[in-house]
């Protein structure tokens, strides 16, 4: 796994030993961030059950002004600080461990938010689906706070998965599917 593009091009990411965490697949990362490009320069990115940190990585390495990383997977939280203490990233990162609902339910009443986002990727495991509902249901009820003007909330999951066109204030705007995976992409709509 490595990075694709951007100020960290080529350098080697690590993961976690076992199946408990899936990488996004370069491939579907590089058609990731082809279609966020526009937005990606300033940006201040979330990414939620991070895992190794390899799309919140490419995001930075691609001009991402900040990215907070939530993972609670004590494996993911070693490979993520890893990656982060080899390619020298501190103040532009954030690592908040623990569960990613939890995370969001805090992160709207508190007095040290992260501060609005303009693009969540949101990667649960392929098989907790109450996971995507409840994240999903949060960044468009509750958490919606988050979520900066114009913002993008970019779901991977696996293609036979489907995911609804709405959950409260998120809308699906796009759907692209790629081998055994998907991308669902949801902005605010009134």
């Amino acid at each position: 796994m490595r990075i694709i593009a951007g100020t960290y091009r080529s350098r080697v990411l690590k993961a976690p030993a076992g199946l408990a965490t899936r990488p996004t697949s370069d491939r579907l990362r590089e058609t990731l961030f082809n279609v966020l490009a526009p937005r990606i320069e300033g940006a201040a990115f979330l990414d939620l059950y991070a895992g190794s940190g390899a799309v919140g990585l490419e995001a930075l390495s691609r001009g991402a002004a900040r990215v907070v990383f939530v993972e609670r997977s004590p494996a993911a939280l070693g490979a993520l600080r890893g990656n982060l203490e080899r390619l020298g990233l501190r103040g532009a990162v954030r690592v908040q461990a623990g569960g990613v609902s939890a995370f969001l339910r805090r992160a709207t009443g508190a007095r040290k938010a992260p501060g609005r986002c303009d693009v969540v990727f949101l990667d649960p495991p392929y098989d907790a689906d109450a996971e995507y509902e409840t994240t999903l249901g949060l960044l468009g009820g509750a958490a919606a706070g988050l979520l900066a003007e114009g913002a993008v909330v970019v779901a991977e999951h696996a293609q036979k998965q489907a995911l609804a066109e709405r959950y409260w204030a998120l809308a699906r705007t796009r759907l692209l599917e790629q081998g055994d995976a998907a991308l669902s992409f949801y902005a605010v709509r009134a």
